[in-house]
């Protein structure tokens, strides 16, 4: 992976937790020679073992098109200095161009999947689509098993993401309307009651 840092794996049992507070993600996909990359905030966490996740990609878009003949995607997690590739990600079609171009993303290539990462994210998953066409055709749903899963270890380590002293340009996107985020803030922990 090139990166002035390096990604660092995740183990597969906290996939979840990447996506767990709801950040936007950008979903890429990539089938014979052709690749795409879209905003989504519809995706989220489904289970644990083995992990899986849900995404939500609506039948018009070229990367659904590239999802159904792939059977696979990847999700990336950008953060606020991505901010405004993402508004672009979200609003261009990439049936009327490269939205690689177009959007100013760059990307490298995944471990387990064609699909590419998208540069410059703190978290990314590669997943490979379990297929339920009722779920796909009635509802834009796809389910995806987490088959790799990275992260930037100056906010995400030890299985959990660490916001509190991190440069304010990685913390995640979360996306409210009209080209309007907010960003992850304040981490606080609570002890469990036992």
């Amino acid at each position: 992976m090139t990166a002035a840092f390096a990604p660092v794996p995740v183990p597969l049992a906290k996939a979840y937790r990447l996506l767990n507070h709801g950040p936007v993600t950008l979903v890429s996909t990539a089938h014979e020679g052709r690749s795409n990359v879209m905003a989504a905030s519809w995706a989220m966490p489904l289970d644990f073992d083995p992990p899986k996740v849900v995404v939500v990609v609506d039948k018009s878009t070229l990367t659904r098109q590239l999802m159904e003949a792939s059977g696979e995607f990847a999700l990336s997690l950008p953060a606020r200095q991505l901010a405004a590739e993402v508004v672009k990600a979200g609003s261009l079609s990439g049936k009327e161009g490269d939205k690689w171009i177009a959007t100013g993303l760059d990307n490298f290539p995944a471990e387990k999947i064609a699909a590419p990462l998208v540069a410059g994210c703190v978290g990314w998953l590669e997943c490979r689509i379990i297929e339920e066409p009722r779920n796909q055709q009635q509802y834009d749903l796809f389910i995806g098993e987490v088959v790799a899963a990275w992260a930037d270890p100056r906010v995400f380590h030890d299985g959990h993401w660490v916001f509190d002293h991190a440069d304010e340009r990685l913390r995640t996107l979360h996306y409210v309307a009209g080209g309007n985020f907010l960003v992850t803030g304040e981490a606080i922990h609570v002890d469990d009651a036992a």
